[in-house]
């Protein structure tokens, strides 16, 4: 007799696991569930995708949760994947100083987009969601002084974008519309709902 699907969701030794080493990530998710755990994916990630940025997203997300949920078949694991895009640029993580200065440079005084991809993978149960959530940052217009006094107090270097919009925000950023958590690297409001469907808590 085939075993209920909302037994097997529900059953006790599931966990949850975060496909990331991320702090700004982990602590986002901390916020939301009590317990889980961290196993960073090791994957090397897509730079462009000929589809465009929200598919490159998603294809890293999909390759990270993957990845992570072949060791860990049974459990719940989360992908996600963060960038900052402006008119077809994409900005990852910046290689060094001077490129996080030419990046919010491009980026001053403009409205980008913040992509991030998230996959929710359970292999035992054939499971996998998929989803990339878009939020607006309006930047101020930023000059060689406001840009080197930011980073006296953000690292930018393990940023996409080059910025941290939880970090003094005042200093750089206008305005945003969307979903905040998304733009520092986890959709949360998302999650809560794909929680609630599948019984994760």
């Amino acid at each position: 007799m085939p075993i209920p699907l909302q037994k097997a969701i529900t059953k006790p030794n599931s966990r949850l696991i975060l496909a990331s080493s991320s702090p700004r990530r982990k602590d986002l998710l901390g916020g939301l569930i009590k317990e889980f755990d961290v196993v960073s994916a090791d994957v090397s990630e897509w730079i462009n995708h000929p589809d465009g940025p929200e598919s490159l997203v998603l294809k890293n997300a999909k390759l990270k949760s993957f990845q992570v949920a072949d060791s860990f078949p049974c459990d719940w694991v989360i992908g996600a994947d963060t960038l900052v895009t402006l008119r077809g640029e994409t900005f990852g993580k910046p290689a060094d100083l001077n490129e996080a200065k030419s990046m919010l440079t491009r980026l001053s005084g403009k409205t980008h987009q913040v992509l991030t991809g998230i996959c929710l993978v359970n292999r035992a149960l054939d499971i996998s969601r998929s989803e990339s959530i878009c939020t607006d940052v309006s930047f101020q217009k930023l000059d060689r002084l406001m840009i080197d006094n930011y980073f006296e107090r953000v690292d930018p270097l393990d940023k996409a974008g080059a910025y941290a919009i939880q970090t003094c925000p005042e200093m750089i950023v206008n305005s945003y519309e969307g979903s905040l958590s998304n733009v520092i690297g986890l959709p949360i409001e998302l999650l809560r709902e794909w929680f609630k469907e599948y019984q994760i808590s």
